[in-house]
């Protein structure tokens, strides 16, 4: 009697070959799409406008730092305002930083060079968003939008980026514009950009706000204003680091919480 070895998780020449026809067809759609939107004219003065935008956004701090002045009106007790203190002080550094920051703005601005901006920009944003994330800095919002739209122009002009990555299949055609408003394009654009001041409102249950006063009128509407005054005052008036301050301020909110320390 033959023994007879099926496997009926093994996949066979030709399954693998359907999937990979699916996957073709799927990625073929996907750039007929893409294609669509890079023919409006209107998602082309989207991008425009993120390009000036962005380049607005980095002109003014960059001056400040290639002027060798303190970034920001922060406080240094200000866990933001202590890191410029401190990047302030790096000599060069700063000024090596404000220079890449002018140079990705006035690369954005010409439209032959604006993708190498978009390039050159992107690790100094993502760079500023995490690290305004990290501190809880109320400019997260903006900070996160503006990542947003660096990402939308390295996504717009995708097919040159292709040219100089190693997946390169094409250059980029020439492409006929269309004048039909994309409603469900700036829908979404809406709707993400929403999405991200919505979210940042709930994301921390604290911030140390711009400034004391800032911070100590946000614990009228707290569920523990004794511990967010407690916060604020470390962060503010014992200037203690801002890890220091959330570990104190979760310990005000459990002893609120459980007074006669039974847990």
């Amino acid at each position: 009697m033959l023994d007879i070895d099926v496997r009926p998780d093994a996949e066979s020449p030709i399954t693998g070959r359907a999937s990979m026809m699916k996957a073709t067809v799927l990625l073929t759609e996907l750039e007929r799409h893409y294609a669509e939107l890079r023919r409006n004219k209107w998602i082309r003065y989207f991008a425009v406008f993120c390009r000036i935008a962005l380049a607005i956004g980095f002109v003014p701090s960059g001056m400040v730092k290639v002027r060798g002045e303190r970034f920001t009106g922060l406080p240094s007790n200000h866990p933001l305002g202590h890191y410029f203190d401190e990047l302030h002080v790096t000599g060069y550094y700063y000024t090596f930083i404000g220079v890449g920051q002018l140079i990705s703005a006035v690369l954005l601005l010409i439209p032959r060079t604006a993708l190498l901006g978009a390039i050159f920009y992107f690790p100094i944003i993502l760079n500023i968003c995490v690290l305004t994330y990290a501190v809880r800095f109320e400019g997260t919002r903006i900070a996160t939008l503006m990542l947003l739209a660096n990402l939308f122009l390295l996504a717009w002009d995708n097919p040159r980026l292709k040219t100089i990555l190693p997946f390169s299949r094409q250059g980029d055609p020439h492409v006929v514009e269309t004048d039909k408003f994309p409603v469900l394009f700036f829908a979404f654009v809406f709707a993400t950009a929403l999405s991200v001041i919505v979210i940042n409102m709930f994301v921390f249950d604290i911030r140390p706000g711009n400034s004391e006063i800032e911070c100590t009128n946000g614990c009228k509407n707290s569920s523990s204003p004794n511990a967010c005054q407690h916060f604020c005052d470390c962060i503010y008036k014992q200037g203690h680091p801002l890890n220091v301050c959330l570990n104190e301020y979760e310990g005000e909110k459990d002893i609120k919480a459980d007074p006669e320390g039974k847990r």
